[in-house]
């Protein structure tokens, strides 16, 4: 029987979801955008995920118990997710959170995880504000968006461009990829060309396409989710500007390739997971292998991410022994030393809850894939 269900938020999804809560063994809930700017990344995330989890509930779950995920759309409000959070913490009772995604998002459920002793694992952000100082309840897996931008800045400056501009989302997302940018640039002796912010509801490019272009800029880095970054592209293009766009890895999703259509070739989007076909990586093999299997197609660098979270998850909560509590979660989650995920180890302490520090970067090719 197939234990996953995705609800969307609203009383009926509700009521579904505390109908069924009651048939659940180990209740794990997700808020996240399935709908709006980041829906594509959202749903291979959650998707790379339930590869881990399906296999798991198919083998009999974690001591005789499976697995059930109730996933609320929060479409990427960070107003709605903080009232997911709470329906899913109060009225649902959910052992943990899981793969919530977006920074201003996530911070506005750090009071409840507080206040209720919930671990959230894995938040699909790499905001340094979930890292330092050490938030007790959020378990970090992947790696920070600062050392992705700093990374990016490095890189560019390698290959002897020096013309670069930073566009960012004026929210605490786009303030955490600056920081990073400007380490790259400063450790290469570069300031922007330009360092343009936007508004995050209701972004509009024309003034700053138009800054762009007349900067005679090179490369952009382009700090924002989803469908804004391809705005912004669609933009520097009308505008005549030829610069590079670089991203961040928040959309390293065969959906935003797609939505990039004819601009995707030569982008450059940060990665914070091995190469998607990197078979040398077991648990690059073994999620191609479960995806094989379910005939659910090739394998991202999202779902990657999801598959991975999945696994610190599932070895929390094996590590909370037969009747898992909110806090003994959170005992077996810090416990965790060296968890080989499949190439890459992770490590808990109650002085850090950092999880991986893997970054790369990668180009979009002209088959429509992700390239190293």
């Amino acid at each position: 029987m197939n234990r996953w269900h995705i609800q969307w938020a609203g009383a009926t999804a509700l009521a579904l979801g505390m109908a069924t809560a009651g048939h659940a063994q180990i209740l794990i809930g997700q808020t996240a955008g399935f709908s709006g700017q980041v829906a594509a990344g959202v749903k291979e995330t959650t998707d790379g995920a339930k590869l881990y989890i399906d296999m798991v509930n198919a083998k009999g779950g974690i001591n005789g118990q499976k697995i059930e995920l109730t996933s609320l759309d929060d479409k990427f409000d960070p107003k709605i997710a903080a009232e997911n959070a709470r329906k899913l913490i109060e009225d649902n009772n959910v052992l943990a959170l899981f793969l919530t995604r977006g920074t201003p998002h996530t911070e506005a459920m750090i009071p409840l995880l507080e206040k209720h002793g919930v671990a959230l694992v894995a938040p699909s952000t790499g905001a340094m504000v979930l890292h330092q100082p050490v938030r007790k309840y959020i378990f970090n897996v992947r790696a920070t968006y600062q050392r992705e931008a700093e990374k990016a800045m490095t890189h560019l400056a390698s290959m002897g461009i020096s013309r670069i501009a930073v566009v960012y989302a004026d929210d605490s997302f786009g303030a955490d990829g600056v920081a990073g940018a400007q380490k790259g640039l400063a450790g290469a002796k570069l300031t922007p060309v330009a360092l343009e912010k936007f508004d995050r509801a209701k972004p509009d490019f024309t003034a700053i396409a138009a800054k762009v272009a007349k900067a005679d800029t090179q490369a952009v880095l382009i700090i924002a989710s989803g469908s804004t970054v391809v705005e912004a592209n669609t933009a520097f293009r009308t505008a005549g500007s030829a610069a590079q766009i670089v991203t961040l890895s928040n959309n390293a999703s065969g959906g935003f390739i797609k939505s990039l259509g004819a601009n995707a070739r030569g982008v450059i989007v940060t990665q914070v997971y091995p190469n998607e076909r990197a078979v040398t990586y077991p648990m690059v093999k073994e999620a191609q292998e479960l995806a094989k299997a379910k005939g659910a197609g090739d394998i991202t660098p999202a779902m990657l991410e999801g598959y991975a979270a999945a696994k610190v998850l599932v070895e929390g909560i094996r590590r909370a022994g037969p009747k898992p509590t909110r806090e003994k979660l959170h005992a077996g989650l810090e416990s965790i030393k060296k968890l080989d995920l499949g190439g890459l180890e992770v490590s808990y302490s109650p002085e850090d809850h950092t999880g991986l520090d893997f970054a790369d970067l990668s180009i979009i090719g002209t088959d429509g894939k992700f390239r190293r």
